[in-house]
């Protein structure tokens, strides 16, 4: 979706998310393909469209039960719906449940998510794009919109469907000939790698890849006490809501309770309403089967005695707003009979109608990498505080007359990016979860700090994720009093590497903003050096190496300082490489030659033998060498405050295996000091903003 190139892509991809791409207006085009660039261009050429991208070929379909050759595979033919029907239609009637109809795919979460989005027209129309048809301009080509991470997605696709026998292999519609969901599935296959990736997951996941939503869950054998509340918020919000009951055997799957309810199946939850029944209040929830035929007989089903007991025009009301296949209960039996309620919280941007009140949204995109920013959870104490860290200031109570209570609702969510695309090779969801702490009197109000591993030994969390657990998002609904809160996501294990996205939704005003080191260095202007000062011994070592010209060339650095390296058993090294040297030579030559004088170089030399006491402080368990969270801390004590990404940046360069030997510690503070001092010339306002043209840039980086 952005150009290849590492740290520039990381760069670029922020910036055009500043500008509003990925937005609902601003879809990203999904490997570049431009849906209506490629229309025109099959329409001129008379050609239908082939997919480069995702070919119609054995790997499209998977990598395992669906791989190439596989008995699953054999014989599978690749068809336009042209040549299955004489026929084929887009959409009939508007998108029904009965358009969805499930294959030889494990994917009915995906399904019933589907289904559900029938029931919203404008979010349908999100995610199926109108225009499309058979007919009008028919290329081969369709497109579709789904809500990935934190950014809409425009998917291309042809029309090349797996048939087998025949049969459309997947998803396909009870009339035969309407082709919307399929065509779906298609895109969301691609979008994930493969259909098998498709296999197995939750209905969530499907609600938020169409809407951008927050999902929540409640086990209702353990609801909170105000879940009618959540429910009716929920409600009000225009959120996607539904229910199951839990399955205990394959026997149970779509079994049918004595009281006509279907386990194992996804209902959705439509409405909550208090009545006036024998003088008390009487709470009712009314939930629809997407079946449509099969329903809730116990009380206050359609036709049960309890409705004539309660006001006729309040019984008529509530009868009028009825569909088929949807029926009301009391909210104590819904708490009952069902194990589950799952709600899809939609974002501003799902919304339309002004009377719906909505959450106030925050967005972080982050990342844990292997030694500098995975640290695992709680359980690991010495690498728990290099995880990304992220400040939320709650700053109005809920205004809720029930609750005497002073606190502020918000949900946090927590998800890992792009896993099922890694399934192909052999990886799946890590497990995940966060923390939430107070944050203490003497940081509040700060930005620019990245809690360290001293105040997480002191303080224990004020609130966390309920689980951690291998779910694609983890959320979790948490109340606090009005104050400032940090939020820590991690892996249950450290040096477990993915991407993330953090969201944190408030029902009030509140403020986010990740808590990152500011960067600076405090350099020391080098001390006033001269001949007079430098000992006999240093000078005729210096001599010996230098030879005749008394200068140190790059090459003669390398041997003085492999040499003297070699002395010193405690440390870890495999010798200072010709490129460490010439950045060190580049950081201290004044005059241009590319050689060291004798001042010069005992210059660097002190600089060296400083570093070489903060390396033997930080090298905790005297091992020669320094872990990567330890390197954190002493390049920090060495004078550089660096934020998370740059501290990504100095392990992938200068670690082995999470392990920093003397010399690329050496290297990289060299490196560091050379950048600083370097960007100091170039802002010359002192305004934190360099200016240089392309051959002040050249110099700079190839000389560097």
């Amino acid at each position: 979706m952005y150009p290849a190139g590492g740290i520039s892509a990381s760069i670029y991809a922020n910036r055009l998310r500043a500008e509003g791409m990925g937005s609902k207006e601003q879809a990203v085009l999904f490997s570049n393909q431009d849906y209506e660039a490629l229309k025109q261009q099959c329409v001129e050429s008379g050609c239908l469209f082939e997919d480069p991208c995702f070919p119609a070929e054995p790997p499209s379909l998977g990598f395992k039960e669906l791989a190439p050759y596989s008995s699953k595979t054999r014989d599978v033919e690749w068809m336009r719906p042209t040549e299955l029907t004489d026929d084929p239609q887009f959409i009939v009637g508007g998108a029904t449940r009965t358009d969805i109809c499930q294959g030889a795919l494990g994917d009915c979460w995906l399904l019933a998510a589907i289904a559900s989005l029938t029931l919203n027209e404008r979010l349908l129309h999100r995610v199926v794009p109108h225009g499309q048809s058979f007919q009008d301009d028919y290329a081969g080509i369709f497109h579709f919109q789904f809500w990935q991470f934190g950014e809409w997605v425009d998917v291309v696709i042809d029309d090349r469907l797996p048939v087998k026998d025949g049969e459309l292999m997947f998803v396909h519609s009870a009339e035969g000939n309407e082709f919307w969901s399929a065509l779906l599935e298609k895109a969301y296959a691609k979008l994930n790698g493969s259909y098998e990736a498709l296999s197995g997951g939750s209905t969530t996941e499907g609600f938020e890849d169409f809407t951008g939503g927050v999902s929540e869950m409640y086990e209702l054998r353990k609801a909170p006490r105000d879940l009618h509340r959540i429910i009716d918020k929920a409600l009000q919000r225009g959120s996607l809501l539904g229910c199951s009951i839990d399955i205990t055997s394959a026997f149970d799957m779509e079994a049918v309770t004595f009281k006509k309810l279907v386990k194992g199946h996804a209902y959705s939850l439509t409405g909550l309403k208090e009545v006036n029944f024998r003088g008390n209040m009487e709470r009712l929830i009314r939930i629809r089967n997407p079946w449509g035929q099969v329903e809730w007989t116990g009380a206050w089903s359609d036709n049960s005695s309890e409705w004539d007991e309660i006001d006729p025009s309040e019984r008529e009301d509530l009868h009028l707003k009825m569909e088929d296949g949807e029926f009301w209960m009391s909210f104590s039996d819904f708490k009952r009979q069902f194990s589950r309620l799952e709600i899809c919280n939609l974002t501003p941007d799902a919304l339309s109608e002004d009377s719906l009140s909505h959450w106030n949204t925050m967005k972080f995109y982050g990342t844990w990498r292997r030694g500098s920013t995975a640290g695992g959870c709680r359980n690991h104490p010495n690498t728990f505080w290099i995880n990304p860290q992220y400040k939320i200031t709650l700053l109005e109570e809920d205004d809720d007359p029930e609750d005497d209570e002073v606190a502020c609702s918000f949900l946090v969510a927590l998800m890992q990016k792009d896993r099922r695309r890694y399934r192909r090779h052999g990886q799946d969801m890590h497990t995940i979860g966060f923390a939430v702490y107070e944050i203490p009197e003497e940081y509040r109000g700060c930005q620019n700090v990245h809690l360290k591993k001293n105040f997480f030994l002191s303080n224990s969390s004020c609130a966390r994720s309920e689980t951690f657990i291998n779910l694609r998002e983890v959320s979790t609904r948490l109340r606090l009093p009005p104050g400032e809160y940090l939020i820590v996501p991690s892996t249950f294990e450290p040096s477990k590497e993915a991407d993330f996205v953090l969201r944190v939704f408030t029902e009030k005003q509140s403020e986010t903003e990740e808590l990152d080191d500011e960067i600076s260095a405090n350099l020391v202007d080098d001390e006033e050096v001269t001949e007079d000062d430098i000992d006999d011994s240093f000078k005729s070592m210096f001599a010996q190496l230098a030879g005749e010209d008394m200068e140190i060339s790059i090459r003669e650095l390398r041997t003085i300082l492999n040499r003297v390296v070699t002395r010193h058993k405690d440390l870890k090294t495999d010798g200072f490489s010709l490129e460490s040297c010439r950045t060190m030579v580049n950081l201290m030559d004044k005059d241009g030659s590319a050689r060291l004088g004798l001042v010069e170089f005992q210059i660097l030399w002190n600089k060296i033998r400083n570093w070489l006491v903060v390396f033997r402080q930080f090298d905790l368990d005297k091992s020669g060498a320094m872990s990567s969270y330890e390197m954190r801390l002493a390049v920090e004590a060495a004078g550089f405050k660096l934020n998370n990404r740059l501290n990504e940046i100095l392990v992938a360069r200068y670690a082995e295996n999470e392990m920093i030997d003397f010399d690329n510690f050496i290297c990289c503070l060299v490196k560091l000091e050379a950048m600083f001092r370097y960007f100091q010339q170039f802002d010359k306002e002192g305004s934190g903003v360099a200016e240089m043209n392309i051959t002040e840039w050249l110099y700079l980086t190839m000389c560097g």
